[in-house]
């Protein structure tokens, strides 16, 4: 058994090397080329699991009944908080067609092809834009239910496995 191992490790680094001589892994995903962009993504990656993991202690901890401050409520405080500091910008981005707020629609073509691919199944997307001569990965998670308080005011939502909205961020890239 151990042989067979030996041979498809050779067999996997020596089709990586080919395809590096080759140019063909550069071309299919130059993006993944960038460490400005590897840099950034796990930034983001970061930033993601603490905003979500903050929701859910906040639902868990403080959200009692529908009079309650609900944590994406708190949250888009938080994400206000973050952009007027100058450090990025995340938004809530609501994926079905239950919006309520009329500001949680997807706003620009980066979010409605999110939109498009979360829904579909995928965890993430993202696409790097310069704007003003700087550089920034926009970058969108899934945010499914992940609680039964989540229902509590989102009713509609009680049986959906997927993604119900996304976490939309722009963030410079770290060069």
């Amino acid at each position: 058994m151990r042989k067979v191992r030996t041979f498809v490790s050779i067999a996997a680094v020596a089709g990586l090397l080919a395809a590096l001589v080759s140019g063909t892994l550069a071309s299919e995903s130059p993006v993944t080329q960038d460490a400005a962009v590897d840099r950034t993504r796990d930034q983001i990656q970061m930033l993601d699991d603490l905003y979500k993991t903050a929701v859910v202690l906040m639902t868990e901890h403080y959200v009692e009944d529908t009079s309650s401050v609900s944590a994406a409520t708190a949250a888009k405080l938080l994400f206000s908080a973050m952009k007027e500091a100058g450090h990025h910008d995340v938004r809530l981005v609501g994926l079905t067609d239950a919006i309520v707020n009329e500001e949680n629609e997807p706003m620009d073509a980066f979010e409605r092809t999110a939109k498009t691919k979360l829904l579909a199944g995928e965890t993430s997307h993202e696409e790097v834009v310069t704007e003003g001569g700087k550089r920034y990965l926009r970058y969108a998670t899934a945010v499914p239910v992940v609680m039964e308080k989540c229902v509590m005011c989102h009713e509609s939502y009680r049986n959906n496995k997927g993604a119900i909205g996304s976490l939309a961020y722009k963030v410079p890239l770290i060069e």
